[in-house]
């Protein structure tokens, strides 16, 4: 079990020093034991508050993190078990309001048990405040970064928790929807963990608390960094000159010593942060990186194919990382290198068609700019739909394909000992897909020169 620190022990612990103020809260005009009269309501409340030193189970306020400032939510487990009731509501709204009204991302810090008892359904109707506080915030394009303390469950984790854009979680820490006293009794408490949510796709990272500060300052400087101009294109970090064939394409691209995604994001980045897992309950850490980094000062997300098929989580999770990207206005850069989407029966259960369709659906609305280098196979619609329609770029040792070669060959029925005349015809190298005009230029190609020069590249 993780330690459970108190609100403002985790408000100290994440924001520098003597900057944390706490904000006015509304004053609420309530009978003898609450909305629903339960004996002994108010009691509970005034020993909570001896208990705790608190009047509610939510402190807000302002502070900054590592220099940046940023509206914080921190619960108080100790006041009836974190609960919200209607003054936790009235807390909230007005917290993410000063948000909007100040333009300041917001971090809620959350232990809690989920809605309160004395106050029914009073009391569970505050998710629904919760929920819209949190979209329209969202809708304003400021970010929310949720931290899971122990325990995060009820509709605390189903609002605050789970509809942040990124959640972080300490360790050990209780994440699940089910609390500990109503779940089934044989229900396995591992399942119920923060380190459980990770590798579910649900929360991004865990974070120890000594890195806790210093972790979340790094994300808010990285989410609260917009730009209208494109991500750069990379350099190429392998061959510098073109095929002089197609299957010599091929070949280079299936080569195991060319550069992978990993070396591209660690070549463009200063220091970058990942998100993980589709928040539908899987993750693809083999075929899909994404996150945001730092690139010469300014925020650029990434969504990197890794050369392996990629499956459905992957495509989800890049999907989410390139809508976030747009309502931040943050540029995004796609990096394909995939022989195709995953095509086993797993992938088909786990909806491959409509991932697929999600991430050419995230691309077609972008209204931040989106950059895509084609830095290895580009295997059909799976590679295709991270690529950016008309701001695709090409490396010398890369191809794209509506079809690899062998299965062209093997479709049209033609012996082995054609396949490579199938790949010429098909025209997959780097300069055929800039004179098709599939992409704005390959490396050591002159064909796209004036095409350049209009874009100002």
């Amino acid at each position: 079990m993780a330690e459970r620190l108190t609100a403002r022990e985790v408000l100290t612990l994440v924001t520098d020093e003597n900057t944390f103020t706490e904000l006015p809260y509304p004053a609420r005009d309530g009978g003898p034991d609450g909305p629903l009269r339960w004996q002994g309501y108010d009691a509970s409340r005034e020993r909570a508050a001896e208990r705790t030193g608190e009047q509610e189970s939510v402190v807000c306020g302002t502070a900054q993190v590592e220099g940046v400032t940023a509206v914080l939510v921190s619960f108080e487990f100790g006041f009836l078990g974190g609960s919200l009731g209607e003054r936790t509501g009235d807390r909230l709204e007005a917290a993410y309001t000063y948000a909007r009204e100040h333009r300041l991302p917001v971090v809620p810090l959350i232990a809690t048990g989920g809605s309160r008892m004395q106050e029914g359904m009073l009391a569970l109707t505050q998710l629904q405040r919760v929920a819209r506080q949190s979209t329209l915030t969202r809708e304003a394009g400021l970010a929310q970064i949720a931290v899971l303390r122990d325990p995060t469950t009820g509709g605390g984790w189903a609002t605050l928790g789970a509809g942040a854009d990124v959640i972080l979680a300490l360790p050990g820490a209780q994440v699940g929807f089910a609390g500990s006293r109503v779940r089934p009794a044989d229900a396995d408490p591992a399942a119920y963990t923060a380190e459980a949510q990770v590798a579910a796709g649900s929360v991004d990272a865990v974070v120890a608390p000594e890195e806790l500060r210093h972790t979340l300052g790094r994300w808010l400087r990285l989410l609260t960094a917009p730009s209208r101009e494109p991500a750069p294109v990379p350099g190429p970090l392998g061959a510098t000159d073109l095929p002089a064939t197609g299957w010599e394409a091929v070949r280079r691209t299936r080569a195991p010593e060319r550069p992978r995604a990993e070396s591209y994001l660690d070549a463009y980045f200063t220091h970058r942060l990942p998100i993980s897992g589709d928040r539908c309950g899987g993750t693809d850490p083999e075929g899909m990186r994404c996150g945001f980094g730092e690139h010469e000062g300014r925020t650029v997300a990434y969504a990197a194919q890794t050369g392996t098929a990629t499956r459905p989580a992957g495509y989800r999770t890049a999907a989410r990382l390139i809508r976030l990207a747009d309502r931040l206005g943050i540029p995004v850069l796609t990096l394909v290198d995939t022989p195709g989407a995953a095509n086993d029966a797993e992938a088909e259960r786990q909806g491959a068609g409509a991932a697929i369709a999600d991430v050419f659906a995230a691309v077609a609305a972008a209204r931040t700019p989106v950059t895509t280098l084609l830095i290895g196979e580009g295997g059909s619609g799976g590679a295709l739909a991270l690529a950016a329609p008309g701001n695709t770029w090409a490396t010398p040792d890369s191809y794209f394909s509506v079809i690899a070669p062998e299965l062209a060959a093997a479709i049209l029925k033609r012996p082995e000992r054609e396949i490579e005349a199938t790949a010429d015809q098909l025209r997959i190298r780097p300069q055929d897909l800039a004179e098709l005009g599939v992409v704005r230029h390959a490396a050591g190609d002159n064909l796209d020169r004036n095409r350049n020069r209009k874009h100002g590249s």
